[in-house]
């Protein structure tokens, strides 16, 4: 597979191109995803739930975090490699620099926050340092215990319209992927539609450039729960590279997710 970088998606987001994207932990599964040409990776720090059985993603630390990105990067040298910033790992500009540096140096392009304008400085910091940003807006997990529990997030107007100006302000401060999770799928649309930079879906219905998966929902073995925007394409396919290359072509025809796999 040849490199993947942000100007690849730069250029698939302007030609109406749609692109997959999944979790990935350790070497082996993330040379399947690179044999598959599976464009983006990301390590999440759903790792915590999937990998460490924890109810949330909280315990997770920075350390994790770059143990994981280390394993996935030797496994796909050529996939564009998100890395994610656990909880309380950039409260501050500063510490967010001294742990992006970490995971930057563990392999990762780009690092991916959670969270609204209050992060603008933040993202301003980390892209004048040469570090790519991800703004991951909507649900985000950190923040379950403010959201009061895993829920859809931005179907009242106000919240919407506040969502809608987080991400433009986010990509005014140099973010160059927004992430939006469990959204309403107009409401993922018209952000699509209003900023240039590459928008991402999980739980967002089939209008963004991107989607992304966590893999063990993709293969329908999550510790926990599986969630209804997911899909089992390891059951249809009863392997994991037909499931990977299935995932991969649905997203790209636009055919996932399906209205049976969006939320809202």
């Amino acid at each position: 597979m040849k490199k993947v970088t942000i100007s690849d998606l730069m250029k698939w987001k302007q030609e109406g191109r749609k692109f997959a994207t999944s979790t990935a932990y350790d070497a082996s599964f993330a040379q399947l995803f690179e044999s598959e040409e599976m464009p983006v990776l990301l390590v999440g720090d759903s790792l915590g739930m999937v990998l460490q059985g924890q109810s949330d993603t909280l315990p997770v630390t920075i350390e994790d975090i770059a143990y994981h990105t280390r394993c996935v990067r030797a496994g796909s040298p050529n996939c564009l490699l998100m890395a994610d910033m656990p909880f309380m790992s950039y409260a501050t500009p500063e510490q967010a620099c001294e742990n992006a540096a970490k995971l930057m140096r563990a392999g990762a392009n780009m690092v991916k926050i959670e969270g609204g304008d209050w992060l603008i400085d933040t993202v301003k910091v980390l892209t004048e340092r040469a570090v790519p940003v991800c703004a991951h807006l909507g649900l985000t997990p950190q923040s379950v215990h403010i959201l009061g529990g895993y829920k859809v997030q931005g179907r009242e107007q106000d919240k919407a319209e506040r969502m809608v100006r987080d991400a433009i302000a986010l990509q005014a401060a140099g973010a160059q992927i927004i992430l939006l999770e469990c959204v309403p799928r107009d409401l993922a649309a018209r952000i699509t539609e209003v900023c240039d930079v590459p928008v991402i879906g999980i739980g967002a219905g089939n209008m963004t450039d991107g989607q992304v998966l966590v893999m063990h929902d993709m293969f329908g073995i999550s510790a926990n729960y599986i969630p209804k925007f997911s899909k089992n394409f390891l059951a249809e396919t009863g392997d994991l590279r037909k499931a990977v290359a299935m995932y991969k072509d649905e997203v790209e025809r636009g055919a996932f997710p399906s209205h049976a796999h969006t939320i809202a």
